[in-house]
């Protein structure tokens, strides 16, 4: 499963060589292409980025996205249904899909040699995506399934949808990617057709290539496979500035063997380069967990032994109003409200008494290790430029973003777990079903952020 990364991780993997070049341009139907050069590898790896996720649905019509994310390997005019696929698989590459809450992102690796065919396969998808009614119904059975097991019979999944029910007040922050049961059952194949006409144009797209390859000859490329291909009408875009947090609660029961739960805040994400809260935010993420050291795996885990497990997740770059999340699994002999009540005095720690120099330190460090591990990796570089790119900044963006999260200072922190006051927070909480086996699977405790 592909997620979308945290931008303090995120924030150290964007590095290149620096003969390396990177061109960004946008094609006169609006489509905009970023290529970037990395020289060490005969290999080049492809995200195809439509602007379009859960939150641009509406009441009634969610899980249109994810499903239509299914149904674009469903075939073309030219190109019979799974011959994307097979043709990628056959020319040695490998490719993929997922749907977030903003975005739905195509992804290809590929031999270099190989690239302009995946191109022509990609353009092709973009304008003759072509699905018999069959295809939809069968395919609408495996969503459902899938449903089934990430939502229904999960207890991560359960959470997560009934926190985002909880957390939010506008009905396209709340709906799960996936969609609602309910809604899927009503879902048509020309609801589909018209959400493809809809979004999947050139001026709602955005291609990333990242790999061993000529930037100013791959554009050319580019240009001539998808510069052919008309924009567009921009359809209107929902309202994603919810109302505010308030205090709420939802509890609910799964197949677990162990409760788990999620305290969460309305924050904002970063809406211009020199905002202050959200680079506090981030590191305040890291200082209460993401090792050993954090003050929740110390002192929750190790320290008082009153938790099996504490995750932290924020968002820095998001098209929405992003929440702060905290979710954890208390260890046998322990209530979940105590650890809610714990986890909510170390907060209070902080917004009273601030944070060492040590622990803004090791911060620092962990981010310049993830720098260093990371240069190798094309998909995330890929990936951070897409990020930016998708959320309003420029690749260029990302030396900048990455030494102010780097001058963050104690104060800083301070005032943001300031902000996590448990008046505003939202709490959901999965409780073990009576009799539920105890051989249930463990939850997950990071966020889904993405879903296949």
């Amino acid at each position: 499963m592909l997620r979308p990364m945290t931008l303090l991780t995120l924030a150290a993997l964007f590095s290149a060589p620096l003969s390396a070049e990177t061109l960004k341009h946008t094609l006169p139907n609006g489509m905009t292409v970023i290529i970037k050069e990395d020289r060490r590898a005969p290999v080049a790896v492809s995200r195809l980025w439509y602007r379009v996720g859960s939150i641009d649905e509406e009441a009634g019509k969610t899980g249109l996205s994810h499903a239509l994310e299914h149904m674009m390997f469903k075939g073309t005019h030219t190109v019979p249904a799974g011959e994307f696929s097979r043709r990628i698989s056959a020319l040695g590459g490998q490719d993929n899909a997922y749907t977030s809450r903003d975005s739905t992102v195509y992804v290809t690796d590929i031999a270099v040699r190989n690239l302009p065919e995946v191109l022509k396969l990609e353009a092709d998808r973009m304008a003759n995506l072509n699905f018999s009614d069959r295809d939809f119904a069968n395919e609408m059975n495996v969503i459902k399934e899938e449903r089934r097991m990430r939502s229904e019979d999960d207890p991560g999944g359960k959470l997560w949808e009934n926190l985002n029910l909880a957390a939010y007040r506008l009905p396209n922050l709340r709906a799960p990617i996936i969609g609602y049961r309910t809604d899927l059952d009503r879902l048509t194949a020309d609801d589909l057709r018209s959400w493809y006409r809809r979004w999947y144009a050139p001026n709602n797209a955005m291609l990333i290539i990242v790999g061993d390859v000529d930037a100013k000859k791959t554009l050319k490329e580019v240009e001539q496979q998808f510069g052919r291909l008309p924009k567009a009408a921009e359809p209107a875009r929902n309202p994603l500035k919810d109302s505010g947090s308030q205090a709420a609660q939802s509890v609910s029961e799964a197949l677990t063997a162990q409760p788990l739960f999620a305290l969460a805040w309305q924050v904002p994400a970063l809406g211009k380069l020199d905002d202050k809260t959200p680079y506090a935010l981030d590191v305040l993420s890291d200082i209460l967990s993401g090792d050993s050291s954090s003050r929740l795996d110390k002192n929750l885990i190790r320290g008082k032994e009153k938790a099996l497990g504490i995750s932290v997740n924020y968002d820095l770059l998001s098209r929405e109003t992003p929440l702060f999340i905290v979710t954890g699994l208390p260890s046998a002999g322990t209530d979940t409200r105590e650890l809610v009540e714990l986890v909510n005095r170390e907060i209070a720690d902080i917004a009273e008494n601030g944070v060492s120099p040590q622990e803004l330190q090791r911060i620092r460090r962990r981010s310049e290790a993830q720098e260093i591990y990371a240069r190798d990796s094309m998909s995330h570089q890929a990936a951070l430029i897409g990020l930016l790119e998708a959320n309003g900044f420029s690749y260029r963006d990302e030396a900048e973003i990455r030494r102010r999260l780097a001058a963050v200072t104690a104060a800083d922190v301070q005032a943001a777990a300031r902000l996590l006051q448990p008046e505003k927070q939202t709490l959901a909480i999965v409780n073990p079903r009576p009799g539920a086996a105890q051989n249930a699977a463990p939850a997950d405790l990071n966020p889904s952020g993405s879903v296949h």
